[in-house]
């Protein structure tokens, strides 16, 4: 047994290796989950990680090293005390006091710098971290991990041009642990399936919308992914107005070419239940869902009372709605829906400076996965395939005057690499001169990039 297996089962003895119910900073639901921290409080095991990550690095020719927030600081900090080469220090976010920097620690531009990471999955988090580097004029050619999940990271990193190198992979580890007898029966067997050439394939790429119906229970979740594939369109428009009238001028022109009319109705200045009368019967006719955009996020009986009571009664109109999950599972669980309303939960928002952390979605993710009455979510990344994705933030041009310090992605973004199924477009839309012209972009553009992303 050579060096590296020798150490992985010295680190495996620290529980790094847990079972159960899991979802992944990709927002990939896993069953199991590796977590490399504890390393961080043995100080004699980070040595020698330290020392066999070093072996497979030519690390003389890298003038900084970081580590990816927050599980490879400490193995970076190690690695940079034993080569003697600069740490730097990338934030998970701005903290809005201070420098307000996102790289902390001395370098100028054009310095060569080593990435180290813990687990790789999907990649996205790495490849989130070198856009920050690279802003601050770095150069990064070479990455550095300890452990290769095989389920895609490895080649969506190389794709984009990075040298990568890991310690282990999946496989091998789990290998050697059967091997050793280090686990029970009922532990390979869920490994074994979970990582299963099949799995892995589909975790790598996304699933169509037949499919996705499979996995979809709630009558309304079906519902919408009927209308998308008749209807050939997975364009949800935002009527972010606060005039009746042009709200349902927009939905007469556009109804043809939507899945779904996203609404505000605590900021239309006319609201009245006549109009909401009108807004239905022309969603009705033309074929596509309402979906109030209520983000609730109080206690459950405050969200309760918001959703049945006042002067707009949502719960007698809505056929979707959303929800924050700030105060927790119980702000969904008593909410008294009705069947012919799905729920959306908020994960992530698109606004820039947004305080949702990994750690944050991770939860809603998981509390979203767990209740039937969940259709779906809100993020601009990858999820469990279980959820719908509904993905804000879309728009043909990054820069926009009017953005109210939006994040916007193109819908090629959003559907091949973040496996979206719904795409939520605003201003690009409304503000436009050739509303209809410009919403049949979107939606051809949509529809094609949901049909290439099929093909990867």
């Amino acid at each position: 047994m050579g060096k590296k297996e020798r150490f992985f089962l010295k680190i495996y003895n620290l529980g790094i290796i847990k079972f159960g119910n899991f979802t992944l900073k990709s927002g990939i639901s896993s069953s199991i989950y590796i977590d490399f921290r504890p390393i961080a409080s043995r100080p004699d095991l980070l040595i020698k990680l330290s020392e066999l990550l070093l072996q497979e690095v030519l690390y003389y020719k890298f003038e900084l090293i970081c580590g990816v927030p927050y599980a490879a600081v400490p193995i970076a900090t190690t690695l940079s005390i034993r080569s003697k080469i600069p740490l730097i220090i990338k934030r998970k976010e701005n903290k809005g006091y201070g420098t307000e920097r996102m790289i902390e620690g001395i370098y100028k531009k054009g310095q060569n710098c080593l990435l180290v990471e813990d687990v790789i999955t999907s990649g996205d988090s790495l490849l989130k971290t070198i856009v920050d580097i690279e802003k601050e004029g770095l150069i990064i050619k070479n990455i550095i991990s300890i452990l290769d999940r095989e389920q895609g990271g490895i080649e969506n990193i190389k794709k984009m041009g990075y040298k990568i190198k890991t310690l282990f992979r999946i496989g091998e580890i789990l290998k050697i642990l059967e091997e050793k007898h280090f686990l029970k029966k009922q532990e390979i067997h869920i490994i074994r399936l979970y990582f299963s050439k099949k799995n892995r394939k589909t975790l790598q790429k996304r699933i169509s919308y037949e499919e996705k119906r499979k996995k979809i229970f709630h009558p309304i979740g079906k519902r919408l992914i009927d209308i998308t594939l008749k209807k050939k369109t997975n364009l949800i428009v935002s009527a972010d107005l606060v005039n009746s009238k042009k709200i349902l001028s927009l939905a007469n022109l556009l109804g043809d070419i939507i899945c779904g009319l996203k609404l505000h109705v605590d900021i239309i200045n006319d609201f009245s239940h006549s109009f909401i009368s009108s807004l239905k019967n022309i969603s009705i006719k033309k074929n596509f869902l309402l979906f109030e955009d209520r983000k609730f996020c109080d206690v459950g009986y405050t969200n309760y009372l918001q959703f049945h009571y006042g002067i707009h009664k949502i719960s007698s109109w809505a056929d979707i709605i959303t929800v924050h999950l700030i105060s927790g599972n119980s702000s969904i669980q008593n909410l008294n829906l009705p069947e012919n309303i799905g729920l959306i939960t908020i994960s992530e928002m698109s606004s820039i400076g947004k305080l949702f952390d990994d750690n944050y979605i991770r939860k809603a993710l998981n509390i979203s996965i767990k209740n039937p009455k969940v259709i779906g979510t809100v993020a601009q990344r990858r999820v469990d395939n279980r959820l719908l994705l509904f993905t804000p933030g879309i728009n043909f041009s990054k820069i926009n005057k009017n953005n109210f310090n939006n994040t916007y992605i193109h819908p090629n973004t959003a559907f091949e690499k973040n496996k979206s199924d719904f795409i939520i477009v605003g201003k690009g839309i409304y503000n436009s001169h050739n509303q209809k012209k410009i919403a049949e972009k979107y939606r051809k553009v949509a529809w094609t990039a949901y049909e290439n992303s099929i093909k990867i």
